[in-house]
């Protein structure tokens, strides 16, 4: 895999009393003070890598926390990412960020898309029940503690946001909740992404 380290990060990993990494940044930052690995070379970003071939250059148990924002549905092997993520970040590291739900209409505009996600997705890299709707947790060995799943509303209409926000109330009042909103009226309230944080047990 090629690599660039443009400032000469890599090596100054086991140094760092903190490791924390943005994925897919592109153009412009969100999380200061991280890492920044993107496909593209441009002055946000400090590795530039592939990421869709995994991880190899991170080091086991190497990273705390790791970041990223509409960025996992363009990667074309989720189950090599997913691995490589419990692969690198240590016992009790994070990975928080955000996919787009499966029922957001602008989804399907944006040909790079390669994965769709939905309430349950994460559940597959999980050996412990978080809804009341199990799936098969049995395609591989990691096991991701979920912390967090939240199903976001938001429209760039700024008329339409109001009943948006509305609706991202009522639906993530508790999970039971959630899970009828997905089973009965995601196409209905459309969606625009899940929010999540999961955990290296």
């Amino acid at each position: 895999m090629k690599i660039l380290d443009k400032h000469n990060i890599l090596p100054t990993l086991s140094s760092r009393p903190k490791v924390v990494i943005e994925l897919g940044c592109g153009t412009s930052r969100r999380i200061n003070g991280a890492i920044s690995i993107d496909i593209i070379d441009v002055d946000s970003v400090d590795i530039v890598a592939n990421v869709d071939q995994g991880l190899s250059f991170l080091p086991d148990n190497s990273v705390d926390e790791i970041y990223s924002f509409h960025f996992m549905e363009h990667l074309s092997d989720i189950t090599l990412f997913m691995n490589e993520l419990y692969r690198v970040l240590k016992p009790g590291g994070k990975k928080i960020g955000t996919v787009p739900h499966f029922s957001n209409p602008y989804y399907y505009s944006d040909y790079t898309h390669r994965s769709f996600w939905g309430l349950y997705s994460f559940s597959y890299f999980s050996k412990e029940r978080y809804f009341k709707r199990g799936v098969p947790n049995f395609y591989q060995d990691i096991n991701f503690k979920i912390n967090k799943i939240k199903i976001v509303f938001y429209s760039s209409f700024k008329f339409i946001n109001v009943f948006k926000k509305m609706e991202g109330f009522i639906f993530n009042l508790n999970k039971p909740m959630l899970e009828l909103y997905e089973g009965s009226w995601c196409y209905t309230f459309p969606a625009h992404e899940i929010a999540f944080e999961i955990e290296k047990k």
